[in-house]
């Protein structure tokens, strides 16, 4: 162990930090791995709004509220995604508040959150895997409407939905903006007339509807255990929060003057999301129903027979239903796709630059999350839709648990995690043990339930078991370690900008690589004896965390 009573080593190599082109223009970067700072939130509270919103286009949630109807009946489905929707929103309140509040994404949020430095690290993989997963499925169900449109192979069908979505996101937050909120309308328009149309033509499609047990054996009537497995497949929706947070650090400030529609803005594109996603999964309920007579049950929850049926009601035309429904599966697809692999690009950017204290650009890391994605859809993940996301639930929902818990409880209720949300490598401990040790234990004990070692009930009710224990775990190790695992040392640019929300547009140069920073991004390094932003702090694999002992 070194000895705490010699001397600080200091740096000897005086060379300055340079990052490469796509590192250093904004516009490619958006400020990855950093808080995003006042002086690039141009946008409005309307425009982060709806870029937020435009995100949540998917037609996966057509997909499992199809999927799930069929395999547990209309009324465990209504039960799982009501139960569901209701979890959603509670813990996605804070985390939205907080990300708004601070203009830090959820892998910063995270470690300020109880998890530490180091111990984020496990949940920006947890948060990849929840982008590329459904990057996956959102890509499959493109390829199917290219597949029965073009007749092509879905192998490149596959290809071509992977590839479409790289030219968007390359240039951000900067022209997703642009493409949510100008296909805003269009979309909107298209997704709900099909179902106004169809009950007006069909008055029994209701009764139909409601009445629906698909391959459920026990019909279209409530039953305990199912209703827990179907609430799990949509429960692995949870970590959509980290998505919606990705847009909502580019919150302006709030003010006086801007108070309420900034609340607004980040209640509607905040946990907000979930109130169109139970919609949309209601509707996918509604459609398999509506189909499944007429393309099989093992096809009704796929999106794009769903809408091409639904067209078909009222645009006489095969050929044109077709093309219509097709045009709105693939305006879908890209509008979530274009946020799975954008965000999947930060987490992968977060993850690897701790790991490897290396950062080529969040550019690089945007080909690595499609590739993975890809992979995934040639393999066929869609066709394990339940399974997969069932399993995935647990994990996600044990670390946003822990993570709402610290924010809520530990922070505002005990007084044991700091007011404030340090994010920096310079002043938090690489483990916490609140958030990543109550994060594990969760997710360990809600993986052997989900696999049968408590029996069938814990099995079905396994992501429950695992918010629960998140929740309580959280408090339970704050209080046991009396939260000195929080912050390593005291931040004196904190008190420099004490209004975070109001007052964040001041500056100072970091020492290392010679670049001006607003203070909440800045620390003092006594390795380089001067002041340091946070990438170069991140980057810097010689210093030993000197600065902490």
């Amino acid at each position: 162990m070194d000895n705490p009573t010699r001397s600080t080593p200091i740096a000897t190599d005086s060379a300055k930090r340079t990052y490469n082109k796509w590192v250093n223009n904004p516009v490619l970067e958006d400020y990855a791995l950093r808080y995003a700072p006042k002086s690039f939130r141009r946008w409005s509270e309307f425009a982060v709004a709806s870029s937020a919103i435009g995100g949540i286009a998917y037609l996966a949630d057509f997909a499992i509220g199809g999927s799930i109807a069929v395999s547990y009946g209309f009324t465990n489905a209504l039960c799982a995604i009501l139960a569901a929707a209701v979890v959603i929103f509670l813990t996605g309140l804070p985390i939205s508040y907080y990300s708004a509040k601070y203009n830090i994404d959820m892998d910063l949020l995270t470690r300020g959150a109880g998890f530490g430095y180091l111990g984020s690290t496990l949940t920006s993989l947890i948060y990849a895997s929840f982008t590329f997963i459904y990057f996956s499925l959102e890509g499959s169900v493109m390829a199917q409407a290219l597949t029965l449109f073009f007749r092509m192979p879905l192998a490149v069908a596959y290809l071509i939905c992977a590839l479409l979505v790289i030219p968007m996101v390359i240039y951000g937050m900067t022209f997703i903006t642009k493409l949510q909120i100008w296909t805003q309308p269009i979309w909107l328009a298209l997704m709900g007339l099909p179902f106004v149309v169809i009950f007006a033509k069909d008055p029994d499609t209701f009764s139909r509807w409601v009445s629906f047990a698909g391959n459920s054996p026990y019909g279209s009537q409530f039953h305990f255990i199912s209703f827990g497995l179907a609430s799990g497949v949509v429960l692995s929706l949870i970590a959509q929060i980290g998505e919606q947070v990705d847009y909502l650090r580019f919150m302006p400030d709030k003010t006086r003057a801007t108070r309420n529609r900034w609340w607004l803005a980040v209640l509607l594109a905040g946990p907000g999301w979930v109130i169109l996603g139970a919609i949309k999964q209601l509707g996918g309920t509604c459609l398999a129903s509506y189909i499944a007579p007429k393309v099989g049950l093992h096809k009704a929850d796929e999106p794009i027979l769903m809408f091409n049926e639904a067209f078909s009601q009222f645009i006489p035309s095969t050929f044109w239903a077709l093309t219509v429904a097709t045009f709105f599966v693939v305006l879908s697809q890209i509008k979530i796709n274009v946020t799975n692999a954008y965000s999947g690009s930060l987490s992968w950017s977060n993850f690897f630059s701790r790991v490897f204290h290396a950062h080529p650009g969040r550019i690089v890391w945007l080909f690595l999350n499609v590739g993975i994605a890809l992979a995934l859809m040639e393999w066929g993940v869609f066709g394990f839709l339940n399974a997969v996301l069932g399993f995935y639930s647990n994990v996600a929902v044990a670390w946003i648990g822990a993570v709402v818990a610290d924010l809520v409880i530990n922070k505002n209720l005990l007084k044991l995690s700091p007011s404030y949300v340090e994010f920096k490598r310079a002043h938090l401990y690489n483990f916490n043990p609140v958030g990543f040790g109550s994060m594990l234990i969760a997710s360990a004990v809600s993986i052997a339930a989900y696999f049968g070692a408590f029996g069938k009930t814990a099995q079905a009710f396994s992501p429950f078991l695992a918010l629960g224990l998140a929740f309580t775990l959280s408090p339970f190790i704050a209080i046991i370690t009396r939260g000195k695992f929080y912050i390593a040392r005291e931040n004196p640019f904190l008190a420099m900008t004490p209004a975070r929300t109001t007052d964040t547009a001041a500056h100072s140069r970091c020492g290392v690589c010679s670049h001006d920073y607003e203070h909440p991004d800045l620390a003092h390094c006594p390795y380089h004896s001067n002041t340091i932003c946070s990438l170069c702090c991140s980057l810097d694999k010689d210093c030993h965390d000197v600065c902490k002992r």
